[in-house]
């Protein structure tokens, strides 16, 4: 099946999301689709989906144009998406997720849970998925959770998939693996189009790669003849610097000291089990793993989001294990959150707003109880400016922001103030390579000033980048250490470490 978008044009108010772009889906084939945060990927993709309606244009299916008044028109025409944060429920079986909604029925139109099983097992075979029927969710590695959102799809009769940034949360290991699913699907006469942040990846998977920028197409290409710093040229208008540069390095005094913490899920229990580390100053220590092994509880309790069940946290010589969120800032501790919209910023607040959302109470910006909003607003626009935060106006509401200008906000107010330690988690998911660089070279200057730096991060090759020296968390434990200060790090063996081997 081929499809066809001509002449897409989507407004949200004053705002034009895409503009008269034309794009072409061929059976047999994968698409990369390539471009910056707010760039129009989604928008577009939601139109082909169903979730939107274009205000010009048409979607053609084989030649003959379809109009789709609702995401189940587009299931019914065969296009299915697989979306980067999965939509399954994990206490129920894969089969189970697999048909939900579109459940096959025997007699009495009672449930059919081994036609379900059978379908399930029919698809495994076709396409190499290899994942149980009969298995729970919650007991899935992230890798063969994604494959239960393909074969979802699959099991709809979908002939065009759009995949969402399919390879965020996995191994190195289970991208290899994935590869080889996506090749066996287009193999077998679908047509796919994979959307990622990740140009060493578009390059080794896709057939054909178009760019968008600013809601039009801007290139297109063969990645037999393209490299990653023409893909990101494309895509940012500029030149790319891939390449972070850092200072020699040169570790001082110890700025965070942590002995046998241990830290309790929601659901009591060990998220984090009994871990050791340091941090010094003018260093970065990276901490990889597949999300889910701990590493959020371990962050939230250095942060002061979540009580420690026991164990110690040494900030500047001073136990903190008990302080609060406040005391740790006010010692120079900086946090920037892994989830943005929930944790970093209130989206309903201006950029001004967010900017002092931790220090509103300082002389800088109070008199007693009261806040001088005019040096709040002078300082927002400094900052901003400083931190290539691209917004109207400080008194524009920050939730309107793109997803990379709302996290340069956060690392704005978070590194605008004098720290001496920045815990950054997850700090470029989901952003583009201009977000990324940025923020890869406001972090380096941190270290390179003195700081210290703890980074978390799922993107492997960012920790492999960044750090100095790299820890791998898996199921709550440190299970191997690296240093990267002699050369550079065997990116295999973390990611079998990652997944669980014993280095």
């Amino acid at each position: 099946m081929d499809v066809e978008l001509k002449g897409i044009t989507k407004r949200f108010g004053p705002v034009v999301a895409n503009s008269n772009v034309n794009l072409t889906i061929r059976a047999g084939e994968v698409l990369g689709l390539l471009g910056e945060n707010g760039a129009g990927k989604s928008t577009l993709m939601n139109i082909l989906s169903g979730l939107y309606a274009a205000d010009e244009g048409q979607i053609l299916i084989d030649g003959k144009p379809v109009v789709f008044r609702g995401p189940g028109d587009a299931i019914a025409a065969g296009i299915g998406m697989v979306h980067q944060h999965f939509m399954l429920v994990p206490v129920f079986t894969v089969a189970e997720n697999v048909i939900l909604g579109v459940e096959p029925t025997g007699k009495l139109d009672w449930l059919d849970l081994a036609a379900a099983r059978d379908q399930v097992n029919e698809i495994n075979k076709k396409y190499g998925l290899e994942v149980d029927p009969g298995t729970r969710v919650e007991d899935l590695p992230v890798g063969l959770q994604q494959r239960v959102e393909i074969i979802k799809v699959l099991f709809r009769s979908a002939d065009v998939l759009i995949l969402d940034e399919p390879t965020a949360v996995l191994t190195p290991q289970e991208v290899t693996e994935f590869f080889e699913i996506v090749k066996s699907l287009r193999d077998a006469g679908k047509a796919l189009v994979f959307i990622t942040h990740k140009l060493n990846e578009i390059l080794e998977i896709a057939d054909r790669i178009s760019v968008l920028r600013d809601g039009q197409i801007v290139g297109e290409g063969d990645p037999r003849t393209l490299t990653e710093a023409q893909l990101a040229e494309m895509m940012v208008g500029r030149p790319v610097v891939f390449e972070v540069e850092k200072a020699p390095y040169a570790p001082g005094r110890t700025l965070l000291d942590v002995s046998e913490l241990t830290v309790l899920s929601e659901d009591d229990k060990i998220a984090v089990d009994h871990v050791s580390f340091q941090v010094k100053s003018g260093e970065v220590v990276g901490i990889a793993g597949v999300q889910g092994n701990g590493q959020s509880a371990l962050i939230e309790a250095l942060t002061g989001l979540h009580h420690a069940a026991s164990g110690k946290i040494l900030f500047l010589d001073k136990d903190i294990t008990h302080a609060s969120v406040r005391e740790r800032h006010r010692m120079g501790m900086a946090h920037i959150p892994e989830d943005r919209q929930r944790s970093g910023m209130i989206s309903n607040f201006t950029v001004a707003e967010n900017m002092v959302l931790n220090t509103y109470y300082d002389e800088r910006y109070a008199s007693g109880p009261n806040i001088r909003w005019s040096d709040v607003f002078k300082s927002a626009a400094k900052y901003a400016a400083d931190f290539d935060v691209r917004t109207p106006s400080v008194f524009t509401r920050a939730g309107s922001l793109s997803g990379g200008n709302q996290q340069k906000l956060i690392v704005a107010r978070e590194l605008e103030r004098e720290t001496c330690l920045v815990v950054a988690a997850q700090p470029t998911r989901g952003l583009d390579v201009g977000s990324i660089e940025y923020i890869h070279g406001r972090l380096m200057h941190a270290r390179d000033t003195g700081d210290g730096v703890l980074i978390v991060s799922s993107e492997l090759d960012e920790i492999l980048s960044l750090s100095d020296r790299i820890l791998v968390m898996f199921k709550g434990r440190f299970v191997a250490e690296f240093d990267a200060t002699k050369g550079p790090v065997d990116k295999n063996a973390v990611g079998l470490a990652m997944a669980g081997a014993q280095a």
